[in-house]
């Protein structure tokens, strides 16, 4: 028997568009406006990105020696050929180089792994290149023990030296900052009050007049023939000014810790280092990956400005380069393979940052 209710007739399945056409009908032409955006978008992509290549590989000079075979009148790449080795070691001597290259090998066998998550032993490999590395290859590249020739500082350069600042900068300035972010929390008011001046002091002030001090006043107040490493001095500057900066992205994460877990452990009967180290730092540590991560940025595009108190890293070999007059006209070549060397490791860091937080689960989950 019928009750009366009409049946409603299926709806019509929706029409696929399927493909490439599909894809851009659907999101490149999907409006007017959209259509006449991406029409201006793909002019300007012609218009400007043609020509650029054609600059950059199709009319550029690859083959030769000197400046004069760049004859096309596109990008001049000889001079990467001819100087790659002062753009990586500086003045490093050419037959202790292979100290440096150990050092690169060692580098990437610690933190290459770390890309890939289920590379066997990759937690160790890390831990090793933020405890035992530093050590090693500290004496490694300088020498004067075990046999090793001693290299001055005033020697490295280039990549190398670029690398070692950053590096040696991030493993230091971490630890400094959560020691500098637990003091400004601290109960008692004296390590409260020394902690709030030192962060504030050296965040008050550019990093360039950081480097200035200690390169040329510091110098000033050591007694007679006492001298002080000038790379050592830029690293301890570097660090204490990262290290401040480092401290307030800490203490962010410190304060978003709930009041509850402070408690919880507390009431398991932990001390304060205990409680710091077992419960709450872990906690705070992953949710400011991301402004760790861009602090860590920032320390190695600024490790450049060592170049004020002659350290040649590689941004100051490639401006040497370009002053010498055999290759002067390789001004824009030489600062985009500056800037292309500097994103590789920026990106490379940026994008572990991110695999990290997917891994913790840091923030809010993936819709």
């Amino acid at each position: 028997m019928s009750d009366g209710v009409e049946p409603v007739a299926d709806p019509e399945p929706p029409t696929q568009h399927g493909g490439l056409l599909g894809w851009l009908r659907s999101n490149l032409f999907s409006t007017w406006y959209n259509s006449i955006l991406t029409l201006v978008l793909i002019y300007v992509l012609v218009t400007v990105l043609v020509p650029l290549l054609n600059w950059l590989i199709f009319n550029a000079d690859f083959v030769g020696s000197t400046q004069a075979q760049c004859d096309s009148g596109g990008a001049c790449w000889l001079f990467l050929k001819q100087r790659m080795g002062f753009f990586i070691y500086g003045f490093y001597p050419d037959e202790q180089q292979w100290r440096v290259n150990i050092l690169f090998a060692m580098l990437a066998a610690c933190f290459v792994p770390q890309m890939i998550p289920r590379f066997p032993g990759r937690k160790w490999l890390g831990i090793l290149g933020f405890t035992v590395l530093p050590v090693v290859g500290f004496f490694l590249v300088r020498g004067g023990v075990f046999g090793l020739r001693f290299v001055p500082t005033s020697l490295w350069g280039g990549l190398m030296l670029t690398l070692v600042l950053a590096y040696a900068g991030m493993v230091a300035s971490l630890p400094v900052g959560i020691f500098l972010a637990l003091g400004r929390r601290s109960s008692m008011p004296a390590i409260r009050g020394l902690s709030v001046v030192f962060i504030e002091v050296w965040r008050g002030v550019p990093l360039i007049t950081v480097l200035f001090m200690a390169s040329v006043m510091i110098p000033l107040f050591l007694p007679p023939g006492v001298t002080f490493d000038k790379l050592l001095r830029a690293f301890i500057g570097i660090t204490f000014f990262w290290g401040a900066y480092m401290a307030e992205v800490i203490r962010g994460g410190l304060q978003a810790i709930p009041k509850g877990q402070y408690e919880a452990a507390e009431a398991l009967g932990l001390g304060y280092w205990r409680k710091m180290g077992l419960v709450i730092l872990p906690q705070a540590l992953k949710i400011v990956i991301p402004g760790i991560v861009n602090t860590l940025i920032a320390l190695f595009k600024d490790t450049t400005l060592v170049l004020i108190i002659g350290l040649f890293d590689i941004l100051g070999t490639v401006q040497a380069t370009i002053m010498d007059p055999a290759w002067s006209d390789v001004t824009a070549e030489a600062y985009l393979f500056v800037a292309f060397t500097f994103w590789i490791f920026t990106f490379s860091l940026s994008r572990y940052s991110q695999r990290l937080e997917h891994r913790l689960q840091v923030g809010h989950e993936n819709e």
